[in-house]
């Protein structure tokens, strides 16, 4: 890139910058919640938790046993992704706005340490323990949903 472009790019930036600092843009700060929580769980854990469940264990049919473990490092590293998302969303839903008291934290807690866990299998190529630590969050998701998550029609149909 010639200098005369570069001068040209940096010149832009600067006013670029300047002209935003100059308007009256009132911006927030903090921590506030952009999503409600059904949205949060479909949306952002539910894709997640998907992506574990999805690359552990077998399925048996009449074509034969197909293993769902990743076989290539992109497959792997797809599941720890996931896992490590899954670990830091244990530590979004317990900040102010989505924590629902003591019981909560606990199971948001417990996504956090099954997510570190399954960061550690996914690093190690460990199948089993994909599988294994992969029902251990089914259990976090389906404890907690026992205790939080209304009843469709209960949800839908507000008195």
């Amino acid at each position: 890139m010639s200098l005369v472009v570069r001068a040209v790019f940096l010149t832009l930036f600067v006013t670029g910058l300047a002209t935003g600092c100059a308007e009256d843009v009132e911006v927030e700060t903090g921590y506030q919640p952009q999503l409600e929580m059904h949205d949060f769980m479909g949306w952002v854990l539910d894709p997640l938790a998907d992506v574990i469940w999805s690359s552990a264990g077998t399925i048996t049919t009449f074509e034969g046993v197909q293993d769902l473990a990743p076989t290539t490092q992109e497959g792997w590293d797809g599941v720890r992704n996931a896992a490590a998302t899954i670990a830091e969303i244990g530590n979004v839903l317990q900040i102010p706005g989505y924590s629902q008291g003591e019981d909560w934290n606990e199971y948001a807690q417990g996504l956090t340490r099954t997510g570190m866990l399954l960061i550690e299998a996914a690093e190690q190529k460990n199948d089993q323990q994909v599988f294994d630590y992969g029902g251990q969050l089914y259990n976090v998701c389906v404890a907690c949903h026992q205790l939080y998550m209304l009843p469709a029609d209960e949800d839908d149909h507000e008195d």
